[in-house]
């Protein structure tokens, strides 16, 4: 009989218990029916990186979708009053290529056309931050803030005390703040405004940001709602940067003020975020007040995140594309595009539609930066029209078409925005606002150089390996 050291059975004992835990997960991972070209990758680096290819995952590579973070009843509930008061969709003007998509949006997230608001747009910091301002020292009833990034600098100090002083006033305050986006901010900043009376609480908080698998799921939207009338949102976060610019020019950006029934759906949005992070209900009349009707526009303000069946603003930026029949301008800092969009993009392209992407030439984030580049081969031999915005940073999220539909919101053209983030965009029905979109789209064109295909394909092949590199890591960007 031969006698094994009581050490080699330990360590033969554990290498077994870990090999089927690894073959489990890995099942687990097949049985998810995900896409095989996410499916392959993350079993591989499970079978041949033990370890090392079990904490990726945890970090970045389990599927939300399944999971419910609110219920069906208490969704229901936050969401009624957008239903009162609307036009019957049987009645609506709404182009009929976009029928199909206005009634995608209402099965698959409950958002009603909201009919009749006025949208004032700003392309700078200094324009949005004006607004924004005196629109928080009108606050009579609450203020509801939602931000990814509010910084400890002079505009956010600013911010912090027009919060503090309506708090004092009597003002109902709630501020939901992104851990990961504000992670760099003291928390003295947000406990002086706890200190006033001001609800403030970060959503999805990451105790250990290197040690959580919430890291990876972010809330990306700019939302703030003063007393149910006014509404902002957009591309443009709480900090100096969107004022002063970057070194290298402007900080060219977009975002919306919103007043009328469109508020509603920016107020929903918000208070269902409010009830993940805090299981508070919100409700009544005072959230939702009576609005007058101010244009003949018609929206759909819709909130996509990494959890439910649908990737919805995927499926509507495709169908956008899909159904352009003259032209389609997209303003984007990142252009990660899934296979989908890139396909998409293509085929609209190949078809003879006028099909324009607006990238910066520089970038605030490197590595996406480069990543970005490396999709634009095969979008310039399609047709498409490239560009890169010269006068600073296009920070600007956009996509236009025909003069007949715009979405405007927080989403990038990147897998983070479509499969990771928790995002918020409207999409506006309405052939004045999409004409003063592309009026704008036609300026900041003056500040862009083409990118010429032929140009492009010459580029050195160290910078062009560098960006099929970086492509691998896209979802991650």
């Amino acid at each position: 009989m031969i006698d094994f050291p009581i050490h080699t059975a330990l360590g033969v004992t554990f290498f077994s218990l870990y090999f089927l835990s690894m073959l489990g997960l890995a099942l687990v991972i097949l049985l998810e029916n995900r896409n095989p070209l996410k499916t392959i990758p993350w079993i591989i680096v499970l079978l041949t990186l033990p370890g090392i290819g079990l904490v990726f995952y945890f970090f970045f590579g389990q599927d939300n979708r399944r999971r419910r973070i609110i219920s069906r009843r208490t969704y229901r509930r936050i969401m009624r009053p957008l239903s009162a008061g609307g036009p019957r969709q049987d009645k609506v003007n709404v182009p009929p290529a976009y029928r199909p998509l206005m009634r995608m949006l209402n099965r698959n997230g409950r958002t009603p056309l909201l009919y009749g608001s006025h949208i004032d747009i700003y392309t700078s910091g200094q324009e949005k931050f004006t607004a924004f301002l005196e629109a928080l020292r009108s606050a009579r009833h609450h203020i509801h803030l939602q931000y990814y990034i509010i910084a400890d600098d002079e505009i956010g100090r600013c911010v912090r005390q027009v919060l503090i002083e309506r708090a004092r006033a009597g003002v109902e305050v709630r501020v939901l703040y992104d851990d990961v986006g504000s992670w760099s901010v003291p928390h003295r900043f947000f406990d002086a405004m706890r200190n006033a009376g001001i609800e403030a609480h970060p959503f999805l908080r990451v105790v250990f940001p290197l040690f959580t698998s919430k890291v990876n799921y972010r809330n990306h939207r700019k939302v703030a709602i003063i007393d149910g009338r006014i509404g902002f949102m957009g591309g443009m976060n709480i900090a100096d940067r969107y004022l002063r610019g970057v070194s290298w020019g402007v900080w060219r950006d977009t975002h919306f003020r919103i007043e009328g029934k469109g508020v509603h759906g920016l107020q929903s949005s918000f208070l269902i975020d409010w009830y993940v992070v805090t299981r508070q209900l919100i409700k009544g009349k005072d959230y939702y007040p009576d609005e007058k009707f101010y244009d003949d526009n018609l929206m759909q303000i819709f909130s996509g995140g990494p959890t439910g069946r649908w990737r919805i603003l995927l499926q509507a930026f495709i169908f956008c594309i899909t159904n352009a029949k003259r032209y389609l301008y997209i303003q984007t800092p990142y252009f990660l595009p899934t296979e989908g969009l890139t396909q998409a993009l293509q085929t609209a392209a190949l078809g003879g539609v006028d099909v324009r992407l607006m990238l910066p030439e520089r970038s605030d984030t490197r590595s996406a930066h480069l990543a970005s580049h490396s999709y634009l081969d095969d979008m310039l031999r399609a047709g498409v029209k490239v560009y890169f915005y010269r006068a600073g940073f296009l920070h600007s999220k956009l996509l236009v078409s025909d003069d007949e539909i715009a979405c405007i919101g927080s989403a990038n053209f990147d897998f983070r925005s479509f499969e990771h983030n928790f995002e918020i965009n409207a999409f506006v029905y309405h052939r004045p606002f999409a004409e003063s979109l592309r009026r704008m789209y036609m300026d900041d064109l003056r500040s862009c150089v083409p990118v010429r295909a032929y140009d492009w394909a010459r580029r050195p092949f160290h910078l062009r390996l560098i960006e099929s590199f970086l492509r691998l890591f896209s979802p991650l960007l």
